[in-house]
């Protein structure tokens, strides 16, 4: 009995002292931005810690991108974003929050923010963890700490600047420069992506266009752009679907969708077929045949059954005419 109240004694005080040891700082390089186009917000970010997606990025569609890390006040996140909403710009945010931490290790903190109407704002407390820095451009901030050196923020706003395209390919853009750079000292684990749009993302009154998180992976650059092409390519289908049973049908941009999600997902049978009907619908027999048989080279098991469950959908039905292409699509006769 003796023995066990022992154990006891000690486990309780080894508790204690891990409670009373201070937490790891939030060691990363991220990059927060707004595509000035249309309205886009974002966060990407990477890591030697676990699950990084879970503490440092916070958005919010037609409000603004939050970044904070180091020795990390969380509450920072939706603080920043609550004040933003009041009215408050970027940097009045940033004051405010900083003013209102009482928490201990404020100067080793380390947050930047955008804001709806494109102001950019950061903070780097004198004790982040070094390398600790930021640098800003007219529509982002790039910051970390643990970092090899200043190259790496940097670095990460060059290729913001000269990716084209939309701001998720722009945000990829610059974290996989900031670890060419260099990245974290300590190594790699996890990463995460954060894009907010007025519902624009998938299913019903949803504002995280992206949202992809990596939390424990040798190369979590890797993994996270596959995510990537699978987030995108998902939405456009998304998209294309949502033209397609618009009143009236908008036809050409369900089409331009389904292009991208073909672009961003080349070898998925749905994806390919759906664009093939589309290019039909849209009058380009050739595109539709080249992509029939994509499709059909991909799943040919599946091919027909699926073609007979499409056809009959209002835009494509006058396919079933069509007795050229169809003779070309099955030259052995169609399904029955």
């Amino acid at each position: 009995m003796k023995k066990i109240a022992l154990l006891w004694a000690l486990l309780v005080l080894a508790a204690g002292s891990a409670c009373a040891q201070k937490l790891p700082p939030v060691s990363t390089f991220s990059i927060v931005a707004i595509d000035a186009a249309n309205g886009d917000l974002g966060v990407a970010v990477a890591s030697r810690y676990f699950s990084v997606g879970s503490v440092v990025p916070w958005a919010m569609a037609d409000v603004g991108a939050v970044a904070t890390q180091a020795n990390v006040n969380v509450g920072y996140g939706q603080q920043a974003l609550d004040l933003l909403r009041q009215g408050l710009t970027a940097q009045q945010a940033l004051k405010k929050i900083l003013a209102d931490d009482t928490f201990e290790g404020k100067d080793g903190r380390q947050v930047a923010i955008v804001d709806a109407k494109g102001n950019v704002a950061a903070f780097t407390g004198p004790n982040a963890p070094k390398w600790a820095g930021d640098r800003q451009g007219k529509t982002w901030s790039a910051q970390g700490n643990i970092l090899v050196g200043p190259q790496v923020p940097e670095a990460m706003g060059k290729a913001f600047e000269s990716t084209q395209g939309e701001l998720a390919e722009k945000l990829y853009a610059a974290l996989k420069a900031g670890d060419a750079a260099g990245g974290d000292a300590r190594g790699r684990q996890s990463a995460s992506m954060l894009v907010v749009r007025k519902r624009g993302g998938r299913n019903i009154n949803n504002d995280r266009y992206v949202y992809i998180n990596v939390d424990d992976n040798p190369d979590p650059f890797k993994e996270l752009r596959r995510l990537l092409d699978l987030n995108l390519a998902y939405n456009y289908e998304d998209q294309s679907f949502k033209a397609l049973e618009a009143k009236p049908v908008d036809l050409k941009k369900a089409q331009a969708a389904a292009q991208k999600a073909a672009g961003y997902a080349p070898n998925n049978f749905g994806t390919r077929m759906s664009l093939a009907f589309l290019n039909y619908a849209a009058g380009e027999k050739q595109a539709a045949l080249d992509e029939f048989a994509r499709a059909r080279a991909l799943k040919p098991e599946a091919f027909d059954k699926a073609w007979k469950e499409e056809v009959n959908y209002g835009p494509f039905n006058p396919m079933l005419a069509d007795k050229e292409f169809v003779q070309k699509l099955f030259p052995n006769g169609p399904p029955q």
